[in-house]
């Protein structure tokens, strides 16, 4: 009786649920994405987004601190604005566009974000570099030559080694203006590292520097001047040590040496040298210039989602349910009808080996092509089965019958028991005894329940056993018998079933071998393995043959006559053999030029009271030992 599958056990519903739920997750999470997106765009164009405009406002400072005007800031603002999305202008303090990264006659915000002046900043955010107000990257006359930057770096790193002397890890950085800093960690204590490793250079101003303090000095003279702090003396500048470029942006005080310091005068020193510093560093930047970001600075609005705007969503997300179940739908129908169809299959009789149609390249259609070759396979066994029912039939019929005619004859008196009839009789039940004795080998195989008695095995001593006990055989056809052996070749065998295995092999070729032909044995060491081949100059196996030979009962004779050979059982008994002892068997050949079996067996090694050469004479350790030729009767031409 057909059993019938539950409505919420059924692959398509579990499919259409899934299907469904997953929708309905990929929309709500669609829609909270697209309003928080939205939102934060809304945000971002509208200014709200501050470390984006900082940064902005940090790089075009730093280009005004390194330019002394804004000729060729149009490539830098297309850059920000591709990177960041935001549209950025630059106008002069009378309005005049300097760049903008909107088309030509967009209308510019209603107001500025900022100011870039790098005189007058606060967004450069180093340690250090906002105590002064002014950019650092603003070098002007400061930035030292090359061979003043090459005495300093030597400096340098004598101090950093002499830090590295006294524990203290110490890096070298080099400031905008080229003069190196020995930078070290903010939680490190160096006060006695600094005492030990002060030598008065590193921070001496060069020659360079010392004529931009001159002229320093002179600026800020008038000013000191009108706080009273100027009384006609030297004028000193002291610097913040700690700054990255002590020159250029760390001054603190300016004093005289005849006037104490007070809190009010330092402050008024550090206006004075400031301002200074600032007329000093003024035709090495840019002019000043407003910047413009997005849409001004006008107040952000909350993103609200209106009724129009929510039954819009709810369609859409309706919409693309609809769709989701329908396409999973279709997928369904289709992943489940070649299901249906190898269940209709397997249901069939065995006898029948249906086949299902490949429609799809998926896991069902390779799960089809696999119930194909499932059914091909078992369509060939039922075959070989008959065909094997039938060979044993015919094998067993043919001496059965011999014995049977001539049982009867001798009982109705027509011929006499002689000794030749006796002795034909006994051949033929010698024949059935042997095909018998091959079929309990193999099944004893195809079960697992062959028995093996393993020893240590020399192969040419093997060999020697095979060729001895086919010797007869061969010189009543006429064939020659040789061996060749490695004396490094052992193996952990059953001896017994080796030369069963061997002699089908020499027999078989004995067989094919015409008189006056070779059949030859050998052993050799190949790695791990040892090589056992048996060779011969008959006429062959056909290309096509060569697959079947060791098929059972295959025969390449197709009249299974006793002339022309044996049962068909020999080399599927050798395959099998092999095959307990952890080997394989295979055969080559070409029309005309004789037979090679292989049989490739694990290598064992070799006993330690095993001498170097097998029976017969002693030899040298390690050469091949070949067996005297062993011509025919009447020798070969």
């Amino acid at each position: 009786m057909k059993r019938r599958v539950p409505l919420r056990k059924r692959l398509l519903v579990r499919l259409l649920f899934v299907s469904a739920l997953i929708a309905v997750c990929s929309v709500a999470a669609t829609a909270w994405l697209a309003v928080t997106t939205t939102t934060s765009a809304l945000k971002e164009e509208q200014g709200q987004d501050l470390a984006a405009d900082n940064s902005i406002l940090a790089q075009l400072s730093g280009y005004a601190a390194a330019h002394p005007d804004w000729t060729g800031v149009r490539r830098t603002v297309r850059d920000l604005a591709r990177g960041t999305g935001r549209r950025i202008a630059l106008t002069n303090a009378d309005g005049t566009l300097i760049a903008d990264s909107a088309p030509r006659g967009t209308p510019l915000p209603p107001r500025p974000a900022a100011t870039v002046d790098p005189l007058r900043t606060d967004t450069y955010t180093d340690s250090g570099s906002l105590l002064s107000g002014i950019d650092p990257r603003v070098v002007g006359p400061y930035r030292v030559t090359a061979g003043e930057r090459d005495r300093l770096d030597a400096l340098a790193a004598k101090r950093r080694e002499c830090y590295e002397h006294y524990g203290v890890d110490g890096t070298v950085v080099r400031t905008p203006s080229g003069r190196p800093v020995v930078s070290t960690p903010e939680d490190t204590d160096i006060s006695y590292a600094s005492q030990q490793c002060a030598d008065g250079q590193l921070n001496t101003p060069t020659p360079t520097e010392e004529q931009a303090l001159t002229e320093l000095t002179r600026l800020a003279r008038p000013c000191l001047k009108r706080a009273g702090l100027d009384i006609g003396g030297r004028l000193f500048l002291t610097f913040d040590p700690s700054a990255r470029d002590p020159f250029g942006g760390g001054f603190l005080v300016a004093k005289t040496p005849r006037v104490a310091d007070s809190r009010a005068a330092v402050q008024a020193s550090k206006n004075c040298v400031l301002s200074a510093r600032r007329i000093q560093l003024e035709p090495y930047v840019a002019p000043v210039a407003d910047l413009f970001l997005g849409i001004g600075d006008q107040n952000p609005s909350r993103f609200d989602m209106s009724t129009g705007n929510k039954a819009k969503v709810v369609g859409a997300a309706g919409l693309v349910l609809a769709v989701t179940v329908a396409v999973t739908a279709v997928v369904a129908v289709r992943l489940v009808r070649p299901l249906r169809a190898l269940t209709a299959a397997a249901q069939q009789p065995p006898e029948r080996h249906v086949r299902v149609p490949v429609t799809t390249r998926d896991e069902t259609g390779i799960l089809a092509e696999a119930f194909n070759d499932l059914t091909e396979r078992r369509e060939r066994l039922e075959a070989q089965r008959k065909a094997m029912v039938s060979d044993i039939a015919h094998e067993l019929r043919s001496p059965l019958t011999n014995i049977r005619g001539w049982l009867e004859v001798v009982r109705d008196g027509v011929v006499d028991p002689d000794p030749a009839l006796l002795a034909s009789l006994h051949e033929e039940s010698l024949v059935l005894q042997r095909i018998i004795d091959d079929l309990q080998d193999l099944a004893a195989a195809d079960a697992g329940t062959l028995r093996l008695h393993r020893e240590p095995l020399h192969a040419g001593d093997l060999l020697d056993q095979v060729a001895a006990a086919h010797r007869v055989a061969a010189d009543a056809v006429g064939v020659a018998l040789r061996t060749e052996a490695d004396d490094t070749a052992w193996l952990e065998a059953d001896p017994v079933r080796m030369r069963q295995a061997l002699g089908n092999l020499v027999s078989n070729a004995l067989r094919h071998t015409p008189a006056d032909g070779t059949v030859g044995l050998a052993a050799r060491r190949d790695g791990e393995s040892v090589l056992l081949t048996v060779t011969d100059t008959g006429s062959g196996i056909a290309a096509e043959d060569l697959p079947h030979v060791f098929d059972r009962f295959w025969r390449a004779e197709k009249s299974r006559s006793r002339r022309t050979g044996g049962s068909g059982l020999g080399l599927p008994i050798v395959r099998h053999l092999v095959a307990a002892h952890g080997g394989t068997a295979e055969a080559a050949s070409e029309p005309d030029a004789g037979a090679v079996f292989t049989l490739r067996l694990p290598a064992a090694p070799a006993p330690a009271d095993a001498p170097c050469s097998g029976h017969g004479a002693p030899h040298r350790c390690g050469r091949p030992r070949v067996s005297p030729s062993a011509e025919p009767a009447g020798g070969r031409p």
